[in-house]
Parts: C-alpha cells; sequence; structure tokens
C-alpha cells in the first residue's frame, strides 16, 4: 500500500503507478527525478515539493470547468520536458505565420 500520499489519497497502489507512469512521459522523466530512489514517502527532493504544487494547481484549474472534464494536464505545459514550454517552438525554415 503506498504510504505518504498528500495527492493521489484513496487509490491502490496499481492506480497511483499508472498514475506516476503518466508524470514521467509528460515529464519526460523517471521516478527517481522526484523520489529518493525507492524510498517514495520521502519527501527530501524539491522536485516532489514542486510536482504537489503543480498537481495542486492542475486540479484548482480543472475544477474551473462545468463538464467535470480534466482539460489540464501536466503534458499540457511540459510536453515531454522537465520545464515546462513558456512558448510556442519557433517557427520552421519557410513555414508561413
Amino acid at each position: 500500500m503506498p504510504k505518504n500520499l498528500k495527492f493521489l489519497v484513496g487509490m491502490d497502489g496499481a492506480q497511483v503507478i499508472q498514475v506516476m507512469r503518466g508524470f514521467d512521459a509528460a515529464l519526460g522523466t523517471q521516478c527517481v527525478f522526484c523520489h529518493v530512489g525507492e524510498d517514495f514517502a520521502n519527501d527530501e527532493k524539491p522536485a516532489k515539493a514542486t510536482a504537489l504544487m503543480m498537481l495542486m494547481m492542475t486540479r484548482d484549474v480543472n475544477s474551473h470547468f462545468t463538464d467535470g472534464k480534466q482539460h489540464v494536464t501536466c503534458y499540457t505545459c511540459h510536453r515531454g520536458s522537465t520545464e515546462p514550454a513558456m512558448q510556442p517552438p519557433p517557427a520552421a525554415e519557410g513555414e508561413k505565420h
């Protein structure tokens, strides 16, 4: 059973792993980016606190949509990178604007 959950409360181990794999894909990382080895309950890495803050932010944004759907995820901004995209990539050579 997962320990020290602050956001994914009420999920079983399999559900937590599935969500965590989604985070890895969205940020292009592996578990150790936020976690201390396999001690997943450990809160020593600052990236884990940042991730929790970002999860709260996405939950807050999604709560403002009345259709109940998830409109914003980690991938919305991160697109497979640990740093969120702050602007679109430059236009390719010869691409019309």
